[in-house]
């Protein structure tokens, strides 16, 4: 059966003292579905989140990451650097890395293949813009984002994946896809990669629909056979509204 996942991408929000207060108010929340619950701090909160909800359900993951091993790479954070603290997932080809950092999907394969080879687990993101979808091309947009980083891995490798996908134009805007437009594309990702590795292991790979998923539309998304979770980003930042989210299964 496929995990059902909720992850809280906190973005560039939050410095030390209010990453302690977030915990500490998601901490005394209630986790009544079988949902793994992640959350993603910034880089400098990492470790201290880290150790703050190691008696907790709560995994405390990244929200990207550098291919190289090491090197002259100044700002940069490796795979090996992120496994020292304890981290084992992490965020890849968010929409925001892909506009603002020029991320291609070339290097975003390097990316992938550098975490899987640290034996991380992956959330890997990809979406259309709304000029695309307007132009009726959502989906050849999509198959291209996958196939490009995804599909020189081998099947074992996607024990390991978790698909995310982000409707550019309902990032932060407040739109929303229709929990049956995510159905729709959804189920064209699960077909995409059945294609090319078979029903058992599409049927096995989490897909996660991110896009101004709040508490009240959750549920009504989270129904849908094809969609096994969110990745969260404003409502991720209030214990309540997040705890909703995760309970909406």
């Amino acid at each position: 059966m496929r995990k059902q996942i909720v992850a809280g991408n906190w973005k560039m929000n939050n410095g030390l003292i209010q990453t302690e207060s977030l915990i500490a108010d998601l901490k005394r929340q209630t986790k009544v579905s079988n949902a793994e619950v992640m959350i993603a701090p910034t880089y400098t909160n990492l470790w201290h989140a880290f150790q703050s909800t190691k008696q907790t359900e709560i995994e405390v993951i990244a929200q990207n990451m550098h291919y190289a091993e090491n090197g002259a790479y100044t700002g940069e954070i490796s795979a090996g650097m992120l496994k020292s603290i304890g981290i084992q997932t992490v965020i890849l080809g968010h929409s925001e890395r892909r506009a603002y950092f020029n991320e291609t999907d070339e290097a975003l394969a390097k990316k992938v293949d550098a975490a899987l080879a640290h034996d991380m687990r992956v959330i890997f993101c990809f979406g259309e813009e709304l000029s695309d979808r307007k132009a009726g091309n959502e989906q050849a947009v999509v198959e291209s984002q996958i196939k490009n980083a995804l599909f020189h891995l081998n099947d074992a490798a996607y024990k390991d994946i978790i698909l995310a996908y982000e409707p550019v134009w309902a990032i932060g805007t407040g739109e929303t896809a229709t929990p049956e437009q995510a159905q729709e594309m959804h189920a064209f990702i699960r077909k995409t990669l059945a294609q090319k590795y078979g029903n058992e292991t599409a049927e096995s790979v989490s897909i996660l629909y991110g896009g101004s998923v709040k508490p009240n539309n959750a549920r009504e998304i989270f129904s849908k056979p094809d969609v096994d979770g969110g990745l969260i980003g404003g409502a991720s930042l209030k214990a309540e509204d997040f705890f909703a989210i995760v309970n909406s299964f």
